[in-house]
Formats: structure tokens, sequence, C-alpha cells
């Protein structure tokens, strides 16, 4: 079939008519704002491998937390890094903890005016930096992990969450937290299942950023870069767990996977560009190498044209102030 009268550039000749015929838009409601609070702090300490980004205290999460509502952004990622630590991560349990508190905060500082969110997983939590328990070999016990994920979930929901996000790949995590909400009143509380995460090394800037005690990797439990067709697997596992959303993690190197999760998933859909996608765009348009602001639309544009209906963002205040300056 051939269109001889046809001249897509016509479609591009302004800026105007650019606008009109985009396929894919942006949008704050679309954006989600990962952020991350320190116990013991007096004032906000940047995290120097992600200019821009801090570890906040209690009084600065929450103005972040109510700018968020002002600029209509999606949501909010609550990651909590705590004063002690032990191998169980017993300290993200306790309602008192820090995340828990910050729940607490940040709920009553916007009420439901923003989607709370917030991190269900040990990394932060435990003196080795793994995402569960230990056994004696030194691989993550997945089904203690998971009795403790279940009882993360029920308190942070208790503390205010709107929606939880069990980020550790733990196999039946999202079936044993939904039960677990369940059997405690939580029906209305939902969960966005990091169903296909892999072992990335773009995670570098995040280990700062909490603080991470880590010490090798996290490959046993996290997926291979090199595989597709399990991340639909994987996908459809956390599905019939009762995933409310699905996550894809990282973003930029995994468009295909979100693609491809896209196309099948009957629920929405999200990714997060991840620290190290963040810290690698900083550092080009610092030395003058990018237009930071076009990369960085770009970059959120990219995720979203590949399927995602959210995406996790440390410039999503940033990029939602853009969006609202050229309505």
């Amino acid at each position: 079939m051939t269109f001889p009268n046809q001249r897509p550039r016509r479609l591009r000749t302004t800026p105007a008519m650019r606008r009109l015929t985009a396929e894919t838009r942006l949008a704050p409601a679309e954006l989600i704002l990962p952020a991350f609070i320190r116990e013991g702090l007096t004032e906000p300490n940047p995290i120097t491998s992600m200019p821009g980004v801090v570890q906040h205290t209690t009084d600065t999460l929450k103005r972040a937390a109510a700018e968020a509502v002002e600029l209509g952004l999606g949501g909010i990622m609550l990651f909590g890094i705590p004063e002690t630590r032990d191998a169980e991560g017993s300290a993200s349990l306790d309602p008192d903890g820090v995340l828990n508190k910050a729940i607490r905060d940040v709920r009553a500082e916007v009420g439901d005016d923003l989607v709370i969110m917030s991190d269900v997983c040990l990394d932060e939590f435990t003196d080795h930096g793994h995402c569960g328990v230990l056994d004696v070999d030194g691989y993550a016990d997945n089904d203690r992990t998971v009795e403790i994920y279940a009882r993360m979930a029920v308190a942070q929901a208790d503390a205010g969450a709107h929606m939880l996000g069990p980020s550790g790949m733990m196999d039946g995590q999202i079936a044993a937290i939904r039960s677990a909400l369940d059997e405690a009143g939580h029906l209305n509380t939902s969960v966005i299942a990091y169903a296909a995460k892999y072992a990335s090394a773009f995670y570098g800037p995040f280990r700062e950023a909490v603080d991470s005690q880590l010490k090798g990797d996290r490959r046993t439990y996290q997926m291979d870069a090199g595989n597709r067709t399990e991340a639909i697997r994987e996908v459809e596992l956390d599905l019939a767990e009762g995933a409310d959303i699905i996550m894809v993690k990282p973003a930029m190197s995994y468009l295909d996977i979100v693609a491809d999760v896209a196309a099948m998933s009957p629920v929405p859909v999200s990714a997060y560009q991840i620290s190290g996608e963040y810290a690698m765009i900083e550092a080009a348009a610092a030395n003058g190498w990018i237009d930071r602001r076009a990369a960085i639309t770009e970059s959120v544009l990219g995720i979203r044209r590949a399927g995602a209906h959210m995406v996790l963002t440390y410039w999503a205040a940033e990029l939602a102030g853009w969006l609202q300056e050229s309505r």
C-alpha cells in the first residue's frame, strides 16, 4: 500500500503542531517521587552521587509531601534509614521506627491528597544489607523473610500508607502481604509489586542514599539482566497473588520489559527511573555535554512511551513544575 501524498513532516512544522499531534504526553499525576528519611537528622543531608536529592528530616519530608500535592504529583514513595540495624531488620517492625513514623507524619500532613507509598523491604534495616534475613549459608531465607514482610506491611498500613511496595523479590511475597493486610482489616490498602526487578549496575547511588551495608550482590533473588520472558512469568505470579499495580525496575535499560509487561498486564504498570539513571544525566549535564531539562524530559517521556502508566523518578517535583509552566 502506498500513500503518494503523505508528508509526515507537515505535522512537525511548528511547536504548536508538534504538541497537537504528540502521541505520548506527560502529566504530573503520572509521576511518583521517591523520598528518603534518615533517623536522627536535624538538617537534610545531601546525597553526593545524586545532586539535588537529600536524606530528609521529618520537617523537610513533610514539606516535600506538601509540595508534591501542590504540584499535582501522583504519589510519594518513602524509604527509611534507621540509626540501628541488626541481622533481622527489627527496626522495620517498630511502630515508632523511622519509616512507620514518617508514614504517619506524611499522612497527617497531606491526608488523602497524595498516594503515600512505602517500601516493604529489609535492606535498609539489616546490618548485612540484604533484602531478607539470611540462612546459615548466607543466602536470603525466602520464607522467613516473607513472614517479616507480611508484618512490615501491616505495620505500614497501620501507620497510614495507602500503597505498599514489596521490593525484595522474594517468592510468594505478594500473596503473604495481601493475606496479612486483609486479615488485619486493611482491605483497601493496595500493593504495587516490584514484579520484574533486575540485579542492575545502576543502583550504586541508591546504596549511598540508604547507607547500604551490603557486601556482595543480590543476584540470587533479583533477576538476571539477560532474561526477558522470565519477567512475564514473575508478573503473572504477582498478578495471581493479588498485585494491584506492577512495577519494572530499572526503567532505562529495560524498556523492552516495560513494553512487554504493558502489553499483557490487566492492571496499571509502573517503572522506576533509578538512581544511576538520574546520576548519569546529572553528571553529563553538569559537564555541559547535554541539555539537562531536555534530557530529563525525554528520558521520562521514553518510559511513558514504552507503556508505563506511571513513573517513579527523582525529578518528579521539578518535572511537574516544568509541566505546569508549559500549560
